[in-house]
């Protein structure tokens, strides 16, 4: 019986990633065609929002103290989907679907730029204001606009336990594993300073984590990044090789006539749609926490971290991995392929390198995540005693994360973000067409030279958007 069980659970999960992979990939793609290929047509403002060359607000306008800024939103989303998945899930992905998975992961960057420039620009229409500046997500625009606030607490309970609670204890469990492995740090002493930094910043507020990963996420995606650079500069004479094996592999005849070009792909989308979490319904949590001029600002920055997850880290680790001679038969695990991969090309270093990448990469997602989860807590109640027990819950679990076996905690999270995703990509389906509205005036106003403005009164479709009727 335990055999069929197994079987039984492995097919369930093939066919649950296959349903999954499939709905974002038409919503992807639907949302890509509709709109003319905003993703692309809108990149040299998402460059700009970025860079400050484009101001978030209003010309004229300052971020008033204590808000959050538009690239500390775009960092706190950056920093809760770009962890350990970027370094080991890459690996793993790549050895068991080949180097083609890596133009799939690719590919589904591209589609899910349309899709989080959508759910991210309807978290900045039906965000609401609270002490620190504002707030929102999808249990927000389920509640506005469809009126489901029964189905706004399903989905808020759904991201409390999957990203406060669950996908910490994960992050702190590897952070912790690398340490030991690394420096041989006991896991109950590395469980109460991983424990302790948690507690610090999330005390802290929404500011302090704003704070935090605006620092962590631009170093250490720039970091590794240039790392990833710098071993293609040493490598220079096998690059032309190296995207020959890519784009053959991707659909090649071999894989198909042997059966693996299913896996490939499978592996390719599997890992860029759980990595950068493009329609999800985690981002927008945080995209809904600035102060910008027009909702379209923050859903194209939001945009843009799809792309530095999946285009920029994800590719830095794949190539990485392609250039170790052999690769494929090492038999290694995600993160230590990874790291045999990086010292291979430049020294014993680059291990501890990578170690030192993992507790940036984990940590900056603790601290993500646990926003999500407060946000969603607001959603239920605005009592300060709640907020404090939940703070100290999340601290505790990060504790017990970090000193414990995770294999069915992680497969719970699976089918709680699962279920999550489906739900978020029913509502903003249904709720594509005004957001639609409120890009293309955002085009209009560009089109026109201006800095876009939103202005509530040319939409009366838009129901419950009173925080911009200011």
């Amino acid at each position: 019986m335990g055999i069929i069980n197994e079987i039984i659970n492995t097919t369930n999960t093939i066919l649950w990633s296959y349903i999954l992979i499939f709905l974002l990939l038409v919503l992807g793609l639907y949302f890509t065609l509709y709109s003319k290929f905003m993703q692309f047509t809108l990149f040299k403002d998402m460059l700009g929002l970025i860079s400050g060359k484009l101001s978030p607000l209003a010309d004229g306008i300052k971020k008033e103290n204590g808000q959050v800024s538009a690239f500390q939103a775009f960092c706190i989303s950056v920093a809760s989907h770009v962890g350990t998945g970027n370094l080991a899930g890459v690996a793993i992905a790549i050895v068991t679907g080949g180097p083609g998975a890596l133009f799939w992961m690719w590919i589904i960057a591209l589609l899910g730029g349309a899709t989080s420039i959508v759910e991210n620009t309807l978290a900045q229409i039906y965000k609401v204001k609270d002490k620190n500046g504002f707030r929102g997500g999808p249990a927000y625009y389920i509640e506005k606009e469809l009126g489901l606030k029964f189905l706004g607490k399903i989905f808020s309970i759904i991201v409390i336990i999957t990203f406060g609670l669950i996908f910490n204890s994960v992050q702190s469990n590897t952070i912790n594993a690398a340490f030991n492995g690394a420096f041989g740090v006991d896991l109950k002493i590395g469980g109460v300073i991983i424990a302790t930094f948690t507690a610090i910043v999330i005390f802290g507020g929404i500011t302090r984590i704003a704070k935090v990963s605006s620092v962590i996420v631009p170093v250490m995606a720039l970091a590794y990044v240039v790392i990833a650079i710098l071993v293609l500069i040493i490598n220079f004479r096998h690059i032309p090789i190296l995207f020959q094996s890519i784009f053959e592999n991707a659909f090649g005849i071999k894989q198909v006539a042997g059966g693996t070009l299913g896996v490939t792909i499978l592996q390719g989308v599997k890992r860029g749609l759980f990595s950068n979490e493009a329609g999800m319904g985690s981002a927008p949590n945080a995209a809904a926490t600035s102060n910008v001029s027009h909702p379209v600002k923050q859903g194209l920055m939001q945009a843009f971290g799809v792309f530095v997850d999946t285009i920029l880290i994800c590719t830095a680790t794949g190539f990485i991995v392609l250039l170790l001679p052999g690769y494929e038969k090492m038999n290694l695990a995600g993160i230590q392929l990874t790291q045999v991969a990086l010292s291979n090309e430049v020294g014993q270093w680059g291990g501890f390198f990578i170690t030192a990448c993992i507790f940036m990469f984990a940590f900056s997602s603790i601290i993500g995540n646990y926003y999500y989860g407060e946000s969603n807590i607001e959603f239920f109640s605005k009592n300060k005693i709640t907020l404090t027990l939940f703070r100290i819950l999340v601290v505790i679990t990060v504790y017990i994360g970090a000193i414990a076996e995770l294999n069915f905690v992680w497969n719970l999270a699976d089918t709680f973000m699962g279920a999550m995703a489906v739900i978020n990509i029913i509502v903003i389906s249904i709720l594509f067409p005004k957001a639609y509205m409120v890009i293309k005036d955002y085009i209009i106003q560009r089109k026109e030279g201006k800095n876009p403005v939103f202005n509530i009164e040319k939409f009366p479709q838009l129901k419950n958007v009173d925080e911009w009727k200011d």
